[in-house]
């Protein structure tokens, strides 16, 4: 498998230098602590936000750092949680009196490293709330985690809580917003293929050309299970059957509708899987009302897809629209 890489050890601190000096007026780069911060940080009147997790889900975290979404982001190798010290440092970097707000993807390894890295910094005074991302109805526990999986959805949960904490909001309150959130918006994946981590160099799981992975986790966990390749109408009556049976979803909600591509699928079939859903959403009576379609929370170079809801009210949309992010993503 051809890839752009010099030593895969080198890969993830490579593209973080890149990262920054791509745009440095809003972004820093700390080498000693593999973390992206905004350039303002510390900002002592708004909540901080960290979120952090293994590397190659790109463009999350690390583009999402910016105004109006993230302050900071410590990711680990790729697939892997950064280590405890990292997580620390970073909160100690971006530490407002306000107080900051830890987003955690529900796996076991990132769930260890921000529990561990809040104790050591209540220990020196900062205050700390941690928020575990849920969002994946696929399986409830999985090679990586106890309980449901964090994926696309938690760019919802970002945006909502880094535009509370733009407009002054306490740390009680960003936190609140985020586990409303976070407790209506449901997300199952799909793959076509596997991926190709650098340090490895040859596909992660073995897929046949004529199988697809139903409900498949960012990291390549197995899904609920293998089947026949269908056409793109069935494959997605499957996603948003999931998706929207599990909340459940019903005939009169209004809902946020992302089609997020897992790395390697391209853009016109994202958009076609869209319209389908779409349609497919409008027969069970639910209303889109915000729609989001390209890369969100990717797993390398996997094609495939993932499809996310999120129950709309007006203090979720009035979140979601706020203008003022100005994180690398166009959202």
């Amino acid at each position: 498998m051809k890839k752009f890489v010099n030593d895969p050890k080198d890969y993830v601190p490579e593209m973080l230098e890149g990262l920054a000096l791509a745009n440095p007026d809003s972004l820093r780069y700390v080498p000693e602590f593999n973390l992206i911060m905004r350039s303002d940080a510390p900002d002592a009147d708004k909540v901080a936000l960290v979120q952090g997790s293994g590397s190659g889900h790109e463009p999350a975290h690390a583009m999402s750092v910016g105004k109006g979404m993230l302050n900071a982001a410590c990711p680990g190798d790729v697939f892997s949680a950064p280590p405890t010290d990292y997580v620390y440092e970073t909160v100690r970097l971006v530490a407002s009196p306000k107080g900051v707000l830890l987003l955690v993807n529900n796996y076991t390894g990132d769930r260890m490293a921000f529990e561990m890295a809040q104790e050591l910094s209540e220990a020196d005074g900062v205050r700390v709330r941690t928020l575990f991302i849920d969002d994946d109805v696929s399986v409830q526990d999985s090679t990586y985690t106890v309980g449901r999986r964090g994926v696309a959805g938690n760019f919802f949960v970002m945006k909502a809580c880094g535009a509370a904490a733009e407009r002054g909001a306490d740390l009680d309150e960003v936190c609140r917003i985020g586990e409303k959130v976070n407790s209506v918006t449901r997300t199952m994946g799909m793959a076509l293929t596997a991926c190709t981590p650098p340090a490895k160099g040859s596909p992660l799981f073995d897929l046949p050309d004529d199988e697809v992975e139903m409900g498949v986790g960012i990291h390549g966990e197995p899904g609920r299970r293998r089947e026949k390749l269908a056409p793109a109408r069935d494959i997605v009556a499957e996603l948003v059957t999931a998706v929207a049976d599990d909340l459940p979803f019903a005939s009169g909600d209004r809902v946020a509708l992302m089609v997020n591509g897992l790395g390697g699928t391209p853009i016109g079939e994202l958009y076609l899987v869209y319209g389908l859903a779409h349609r497919q959403l409008a027969d069970r009576g639910i209303a889109v009302g915000r729609s989001y379609v390209g890369e969100y929370c990717t797993s390398l170079d996997m094609a495939g897809c993932s499809i996310t809801l999120v129950r709309l009210d007006d203090e979720i949309t009035g979140l979601l629209e706020d203008p003022a992010s100005t994180a690398i993503r166009v959202f």
